[in-house]
């Protein structure tokens, strides 16, 4: 399941390393603030690998940036675990590029469509109740 989210890059936290039976590991956990309703909310992220650990360090405390992740959980002696693996994070609202693409041609006034514009409908227009009674089924 692949997610995004903006916020503010509000702490890094030192970057863990090691060593495993498939190589060298490196990883890097980030709180990011993003606004929840009136209010902030923080989560805490995590770059594994050395190139999100890389990418991560292109990013200040305070600068804006949007998150895509992926939503990990585990169990671990009974508990269940959450993990926030980013897999890419780029500045607040950087758009993906796209193709050009022209630019579409407007309509010459000759081409116009020949039918009018019909009124918006008004309360007199509405029917009016039979009964007074409720037609729903529930």
């Amino acid at each position: 399941m692949a997610l995004e989210i903006e916020g503010t890059l509000a702490q890094k936290l030192p970057v863990q390393s090691g060593s495993s039976a498939r190589g060298p590991w490196a990883k890097q956990e980030f709180i990011l603030e993003y606004p929840d309703g009136n209010f902030t909310a923080k989560a805490c992220f995590t770059a594994w690998g050395q190139e999100k650990v890389q990418d991560l360090d292109k990013y200040q405390v305070g600068d804006k940036v949007k998150v895509s992740f992926n939503l990990k959980s585990r169990e671990y002696n009974g508990r269940w675990y959450n993990d926030l693996q980013i897999w890419k994070i780029a500045p607040a609202g950087a758009q993906p590029a796209a193709p050009a693409q022209p630019a579409p041609q407007a309509r010459p006034a000759a081409q116009a469509p020949a039918y009018p514009q019909a009124p918006a409908p008004t309360l007199e227009d509405m029917p009016a109740d039979s009964d007074g009674a409720e037609d729903l089924p529930f």
